[in-house]
């Protein structure tokens, strides 16, 4: 089943998207961007939950021929040059999986951020000291935006582990009071019939 069509929107400073979505058992999600002609895309995504943290994903250009297919992987990073333009298709696959559902991050990245001032080659003299600055700091807060991505993302994996993890552990401890309960009620009945049997034998004995 494929989703219906959906125009991925820019972000205020670049034409990126960052989205993390449940992909079902047995179906296929696409994603769909418009991509001019000799404009860099670049897609990275992983799988944050979900069974063994694997997924197909598969690139379609306009004409619908396959760019880039991968089947059954954890992450990985895919970057191009459109040769055509036209909308491209980003999809992700779950059809080799019975019941588990998987969720899924991904970044895509179409064209190159504007720079925060105009090249040199456009302004009659020289970068001044404070808009040098100013482009330090622009290149740096959108490293340090890519890097907070990531950071949300191992956190989201380290949460459903621990979470995991903690489910785990309760399961554990309530098999193991169930058993050491039915260890306890067990003895206690072979022991009650044991001298309950001297007890008969004793009386038998006697008469």
């Amino acid at each position: 089943m494929f989703l219906p069509f959906l125009m991925l929107l820019p972000s205020v400073f670049a034409n990126t998207t960052d989205l993390t979505f449940e992909l079902p058992d047995k179906e296929i999600q696409c994603f769909y961007e418009e991509v001019q002609k000799d404009v860099k895309y670049t897609l990275v995504f992983q799988v944050v939950a979900g069974g063994h943290y694997d997924v197909d994903c598969f690139i379609e250009d306009p004409l619908r021929r396959m760019i880039y297919r991968k089947h059954k992987i954890r992450h990985d990073t895919f970057g191009a040059t459109a040769e055509i333009p036209g909308v491209y298709r980003f999809c992700f696959g779950n059809q080799f999986s019975t019941f588990t559902h998987k969720k899924i991050y991904f970044h895509l990245e179409v064209g190159e951020a504007p720079p925060a001032l105009p090249s040199v080659e456009d302004k009659d003299s020289a970068l001044t000291q404070l808009e040098s600055s100013c482009t330090t700091i622009h290149y740096a807060l959108r490293s340090v935006v890519r890097l907070q991505a990531q950071q949300r993302v191992q956190a989201s994996i380290d949460r459903i582990h621990a979470e995991d993890i903690s489910t785990h552990i309760i399961y554990w401890a309530s098999s193991e009071t169930i058993i050491l309960f039915l260890v306890t009620v067990g003895q206690v009945i072979i022991l009650k019939r044991f001298f309950t049997e001297k007890r008969a034998q004793a009386s038998v004995a006697t008469t």
